[in-house]
Protein backbone atom coordinates (compact mmCIF):
# COMPACT_ATOMS: atom_id res chain seq x y z
CA UNK A 1 0.00 0.00 0.00
CA UNK A 2 1.19 3.61 -1.28
CA UNK A 3 0.05 6.78 0.38
CA UNK A 4 -0.51 9.38 -2.01
CA UNK A 5 -1.30 12.80 -1.69
CA UNK A 6 -2.73 14.98 -4.23
CA UNK A 7 -1.87 19.31 -3.83
CA UNK A 8 -4.25 21.07 -5.20
CA UNK A 9 -4.21 25.02 -5.56
CA UNK A 10 -8.05 24.80 -5.83
CA UNK A 11 -11.02 22.20 -6.23
CA UNK A 12 -11.47 20.68 -9.62
CA UNK A 13 -7.86 21.14 -10.19
CA UNK A 14 -7.41 17.09 -9.25
CA UNK A 15 -9.92 16.05 -10.73
CA UNK A 16 -8.54 17.32 -14.27
CA UNK A 17 -5.43 16.71 -13.49
CA UNK A 18 -5.56 13.31 -11.95
CA UNK A 19 -8.78 12.00 -11.46
CA UNK A 20 -8.03 9.03 -13.35
CA UNK A 21 -5.50 8.50 -11.71
CA UNK A 22 -7.39 8.93 -8.26
CA UNK A 23 -9.24 6.33 -8.74
CA UNK A 24 -6.90 3.84 -10.18
CA UNK A 25 -4.67 4.23 -6.48
CA UNK A 26 -7.87 3.91 -4.68
CA UNK A 27 -8.60 0.59 -6.58
CA UNK A 28 -5.23 -0.63 -5.74
CA UNK A 29 -5.77 -0.35 -2.51
CA UNK A 30 -3.48 2.71 -1.79
CA UNK A 31 -4.61 5.53 0.47
CA UNK A 32 -5.04 9.03 -0.51
CA UNK A 33 -4.65 12.17 0.72
CA UNK A 34 -6.38 15.98 -0.88
CA UNK A 35 -4.73 18.79 0.11
CA UNK A 36 -6.76 21.48 -0.92
CA UNK A 37 -4.24 25.09 -0.73
CA UNK A 38 -6.83 28.42 -1.07
CA UNK A 39 -11.16 28.41 -0.46
CA UNK A 40 -13.39 31.17 -2.01
CA UNK A 41 -12.33 34.50 -0.59
CA UNK A 42 -15.43 36.33 1.05
CA UNK A 43 -15.78 38.95 -2.00
CA UNK A 44 -18.47 35.85 -3.18
CA UNK A 45 -22.19 35.62 -1.89
CA UNK A 46 -22.39 33.03 0.95
CA UNK A 47 -24.56 30.87 -1.20
CA UNK A 48 -21.77 30.25 -3.20
CA UNK A 49 -19.19 29.68 -1.05
CA UNK A 50 -21.29 27.01 0.96
CA UNK A 51 -22.15 25.44 -2.78
CA UNK A 52 -18.07 24.99 -2.99
CA UNK A 53 -18.11 23.43 0.47
CA UNK A 54 -20.55 20.91 -0.76
CA UNK A 55 -19.13 20.35 -3.87
CA UNK A 56 -15.72 19.25 -2.09
CA UNK A 57 -17.80 17.07 0.57
CA UNK A 58 -19.29 15.52 -2.73
CA UNK A 59 -16.00 15.03 -4.37
CA UNK A 60 -14.28 13.66 -1.63
CA UNK A 61 -17.54 10.81 -1.36
CA UNK A 62 -16.98 10.07 -4.59
CA UNK A 63 -13.31 9.31 -4.94
CA UNK A 64 -12.59 8.43 -1.72
CA UNK A 65 -10.42 9.75 -0.31
CA UNK A 66 -8.88 8.82 2.94
CA UNK A 67 -7.75 12.62 4.27
CA UNK A 68 -8.88 15.61 3.12
CA UNK A 69 -7.06 18.86 4.17
CA UNK A 70 -7.90 22.33 3.35
CA UNK A 71 -5.85 25.31 4.05
CA UNK A 72 -8.06 27.79 3.56
CA UNK A 73 -5.55 30.65 1.67
CA UNK A 74 -7.92 33.08 -0.10
CA UNK A 75 -7.82 32.11 -3.81
CA UNK A 76 -5.57 34.33 -6.18
CA UNK A 77 -4.02 36.01 -4.06
CA UNK A 78 -1.11 33.36 -3.06
CA UNK A 79 1.58 35.29 -4.84
CA UNK A 80 0.92 38.05 -1.98
CA UNK A 81 1.37 35.24 0.61
CA UNK A 82 4.54 35.11 2.44
CA UNK A 83 5.60 31.59 0.73
CA UNK A 84 6.80 30.79 4.33
CA UNK A 85 3.46 30.46 5.53
CA UNK A 86 2.33 28.47 2.79
CA UNK A 87 5.13 26.38 3.00
CA UNK A 88 4.29 26.29 6.75
CA UNK A 89 0.79 24.98 6.05
CA UNK A 90 1.87 22.03 3.31
CA UNK A 91 4.71 20.85 5.80
CA UNK A 92 2.19 20.28 8.46
CA UNK A 93 -0.20 18.47 6.40
CA UNK A 94 2.98 16.06 5.06
CA UNK A 95 3.85 15.01 8.73
CA UNK A 96 0.85 14.52 9.51
CA UNK A 97 -0.41 12.26 6.73
CA UNK A 98 3.70 11.03 5.82
CA UNK A 99 3.04 10.59 1.47
CA UNK A 100 5.12 8.54 -0.70
CA UNK A 101 3.75 9.66 -3.62
CA UNK A 102 3.41 13.34 -4.50
CA UNK A 103 1.41 14.87 -7.43
CA UNK A 104 1.67 18.75 -7.82
CA UNK A 105 0.26 21.22 -10.66
CA UNK A 106 2.93 22.34 -12.93
CA UNK A 107 5.16 25.47 -12.46
CA UNK A 108 4.67 27.27 -15.47
CA UNK A 109 0.91 26.94 -15.49
CA UNK A 110 -0.65 30.55 -16.60
CA UNK A 111 -2.14 31.14 -12.77
CA UNK A 112 0.03 32.10 -10.65
CA UNK A 113 -1.69 30.12 -8.06
CA UNK A 114 -0.28 27.01 -9.14
CA UNK A 115 3.29 28.27 -9.51
CA UNK A 116 3.02 29.27 -5.99
CA UNK A 117 1.88 25.94 -4.63
CA UNK A 118 4.55 24.54 -7.08
CA UNK A 119 6.91 25.97 -5.19
CA UNK A 120 5.82 25.91 -1.77
CA UNK A 121 4.98 21.78 -2.51
CA UNK A 122 8.58 21.13 -4.00
CA UNK A 123 9.98 22.88 -0.36
CA UNK A 124 8.57 19.84 1.39
CA UNK A 125 9.94 17.11 -0.66
CA UNK A 126 13.30 17.32 0.37
CA UNK A 127 14.11 13.62 1.84
CA UNK A 128 16.44 14.45 5.14
CA UNK A 129 13.74 16.56 6.09
CA UNK A 130 10.67 14.51 4.63
CA UNK A 131 12.08 11.15 4.18
CA UNK A 132 8.94 9.64 3.52
CA UNK A 133 8.67 11.03 0.09
CA UNK A 134 9.39 8.75 -2.63
CA UNK A 135 8.12 10.02 -5.72
CA UNK A 136 7.02 13.48 -7.19
CA UNK A 137 5.04 14.14 -10.41
CA UNK A 138 3.56 17.43 -12.24
CA UNK A 139 -0.13 16.92 -13.39
CA UNK A 140 -1.51 19.75 -16.32
CA UNK A 141 -4.52 21.38 -15.87
CA UNK A 142 -6.63 22.02 -18.99
CA UNK A 143 -6.87 25.77 -19.30
CA UNK A 144 -3.91 26.46 -16.83
CA UNK A 145 -0.84 24.38 -18.13
CA UNK A 146 -1.83 24.89 -21.80
CA UNK A 147 -2.52 28.28 -21.77
CA UNK A 148 0.85 29.55 -20.91
CA UNK A 149 2.16 31.94 -23.90
CA UNK A 150 5.11 32.92 -22.21
CA UNK A 151 8.16 32.35 -24.52
CA UNK A 152 11.08 31.68 -21.84
CA UNK A 153 8.13 29.09 -19.72
CA UNK A 154 9.04 25.48 -19.38
CA UNK A 155 6.23 23.77 -20.89
CA UNK A 156 4.82 20.69 -19.76
CA UNK A 157 6.74 17.60 -21.48
CA UNK A 158 5.18 14.59 -20.23
CA UNK A 159 7.18 11.45 -19.63
CA UNK A 160 4.93 9.27 -17.45
CA UNK A 161 1.01 8.27 -18.78
CA UNK A 162 -1.34 6.35 -16.61
CA UNK A 163 -4.35 4.70 -18.34
CA UNK A 164 -7.50 5.52 -16.98
CA UNK A 165 -9.32 3.75 -19.80
CA UNK A 166 -11.81 2.18 -17.23
CA UNK A 167 -11.57 5.39 -15.06
CA UNK A 168 -12.34 8.04 -17.62
CA UNK A 169 -16.27 8.10 -17.53
CA UNK A 170 -16.21 8.07 -13.72
CA UNK A 171 -13.90 11.69 -13.96
CA UNK A 172 -16.31 12.91 -15.97
CA UNK A 173 -18.75 12.34 -13.65
CA UNK A 174 -16.83 13.72 -10.66
CA UNK A 175 -15.88 16.80 -13.20
CA UNK A 176 -19.99 17.33 -13.22
CA UNK A 177 -20.15 18.16 -9.18
CA UNK A 178 -18.46 21.57 -10.66
CA UNK A 179 -20.99 22.70 -11.92
CA UNK A 180 -19.81 26.46 -12.19
CA UNK A 181 -16.49 25.31 -13.77
CA UNK A 182 -17.92 23.29 -16.82
CA UNK A 183 -19.47 24.61 -20.01
CA UNK A 184 -19.77 23.60 -23.87
CA UNK A 185 -16.82 23.10 -25.80
CA UNK A 186 -14.67 25.21 -26.94
CA UNK A 187 -14.84 25.93 -23.44
CA UNK A 188 -11.37 24.18 -22.06
CA UNK A 189 -12.86 22.81 -19.01
CA UNK A 190 -15.97 21.03 -21.18
CA UNK A 191 -16.59 17.17 -21.44
CA UNK A 192 -15.66 17.23 -24.93
CA UNK A 193 -12.30 19.03 -24.23
CA UNK A 194 -11.37 16.65 -20.86
CA UNK A 195 -12.21 13.53 -22.93
CA UNK A 196 -9.80 14.78 -25.87
CA UNK A 197 -7.14 15.12 -23.83
CA UNK A 198 -7.15 11.90 -22.38
CA UNK A 199 -7.46 10.01 -26.03
CA UNK A 200 -4.57 12.45 -26.97
CA UNK A 201 -2.42 11.35 -23.89
CA UNK A 202 -3.39 7.71 -24.60
CA UNK A 203 -2.70 7.49 -28.06
CA UNK A 204 1.01 8.98 -26.81
CA UNK A 205 0.92 5.40 -24.67
CA UNK A 206 -1.05 2.77 -26.46
CA UNK A 207 -4.11 2.95 -24.23
CA UNK A 208 -7.40 4.50 -24.80
CA UNK A 209 -7.48 6.96 -22.63
CA UNK A 210 -4.74 8.51 -20.08
CA UNK A 211 -3.63 11.06 -17.79
CA UNK A 212 -0.06 12.51 -18.36
CA UNK A 213 2.95 13.71 -15.60
CA UNK A 214 6.06 15.22 -15.18
CA UNK A 215 7.84 12.63 -13.12
CA UNK A 216 10.31 15.51 -11.23
CA UNK A 217 12.04 13.06 -8.65
CA UNK A 218 12.02 9.55 -7.47
CA UNK A 219 13.57 7.75 -4.90
CA UNK A 220 14.57 3.54 -5.41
Amino acid sequence: MKKVIIVTPHPDDETLGCGGTILRHKKEGDQVCWLIVTKMGDEFEISRRMKRKEEIERVKEMFGFDEVFQLNFDAGSLDRIPLGNIINEISQSFNRFHPNIVYLPYRSDIHSDHKVVFDATVACTKWFRYPFVNKVLAYETLSETDFTINPDSNHFHPNVFVDISSHLEKKIEIMKVYESELSEYPFPRSVKAIKSLAYLRGAAAGYEAAEAFMLLKERL
